[in-house]
């Protein structure tokens, strides 16, 4: 017996072509597929001589709701100058569909990474972040989940438990020290206290980052969610202590221009960064049903994997029981 075809075997060079077609762009046949795992993302060009920038949504992931919430959050952002790529509106809208595929079209946006070691980049970064936080804590969201210890850490070790993702002879010690580990985040998280949660980019690493001469432009809201607002911040920090409290002094000095940081939130750091370690294995496992993610990630599920996992996991509860960066 055959498996079914994953939804976007259905995605054929002509149909994301016709896709953009419909919104009355016409495509010139120019056509690129992009880095993107999550969803299918293209560079088409038009005939006007531009380029533009195709995403196909994963069918299944967001509803019509939380997709129109992100788009309206990047407008809301862009309409007040902060640079953010967010979709064109086309014939009214910015949400489309076509062949049973729900897709947005924006601006291509050139860039380059961020050097955070030269002088007054990351003081720069904070400065657009704190711009985008005070704008993310006019409102709530209604339709964006939140990224919490439940839907981040419980949700996705209970996915990975109950799919038997683990070698047996690992599946007892990655067991007992993910339970560890989400205890030490569930200790962190009380240490904080109740800490105010905002609209976050949500996703906000190097790669989702161009720079140009004028500064960042941030792009790639499609995993924008509720949550404390260190989540956007300490993804810009790396290395050993004492280099991630230069590079938070840095990114605070640009910060606190535009949006007060609440310090206890430093509480959160380690905690969120191991629940981005869980959360993160349980998206492959949860995508390993798509060709793609096989192809591209082949050391996925293998027992070299899981033993690193375990590692990985011990380190962060470590981590988690040191004292906390300063602001």
């Amino acid at each position: 017996m055959t498996e079914p075809l994953h939804p976007y075997a259905a995605l054929t060079p002509d149909v994301a072509l016709d896709a953009l077609d419909s919104t009355g762009l016409h495509a010139d046949g120019r056509l690129l597929a992009l880095n993107s795992f999550e969803n299918r993302v293209y560079q088409m060009g038009v005939e006007d001589g531009a380029f533009v920038v195709v995403k196909f949504y994963r069918p299944g992931r967001w509803s019509d709701d939380a997709i129109l919430e992100e788009h309206a959050y990047t407008a809301e952002l862009a309409e007040r100058e902060i640079p953010v790529v967010a979709p064109r509106v086309l014939n009214g809208a910015t949400l489309h569909v076509w062949a049973g595929f729900r897709f947005a079209v924006f601006p291509k946006q050139g860039g380059r990474p961020p050097e955070f070691d030269r002088p007054g980049t990351l003081t720069r970064m904070g400065r657009f972040l704190g711009r985008i936080h005070a704008v993310g804590r006019q409102r709530p969201f209604v339709h964006r989940p939140a990224l919490d210890l439940a839907s981040f850490g419980i949700q996705s070790r209970d996915f990975l438990r109950a799919g038997h993702w683990l070698p047996p002879d690992l599946a007892p010690a990655w067991s007992s020290v993910i339970d560890h580990a989400l205890e030490q985040a569930a200790h962190c998280y009380a240490r904080a206290g109740e800490v105010r949660t905002i609209r976050l980019h949500g996703d906000c690493h190097p790669g989702n980052v161009l720079w140009t001469d004028a500064g960042p432009h941030f792009v790639d809201f499609d995993d924008c969610r509720t949550g404390p607002a260190v989540q956007d911040l300490w993804m810009l920090l790396s290395g050993e202590r004492e280099a991630q409290q230069a590079q938070l002094d840095a990114v605070l000095a640009g910060y606190e221009d535009f949006a007060e940081f609440d310090p206890r939130e430093l509480h959160l750091v380690e905690a969120l960064r191991t629940l981005r370690l869980v959360h993160y294995a349980a998206w492959l496992a949860r995508r390993w049903d798509d060709p793609a993610f096989p192809a591209a990630f082949p050391w996925f599920n293998t027992q070299q994997y899981w033993q690193a996992r375990i590692l990985e996991l011990r380190e962060q509860i470590a981590l988690m029981d040191e004292p906390p960066l300063v602001a």
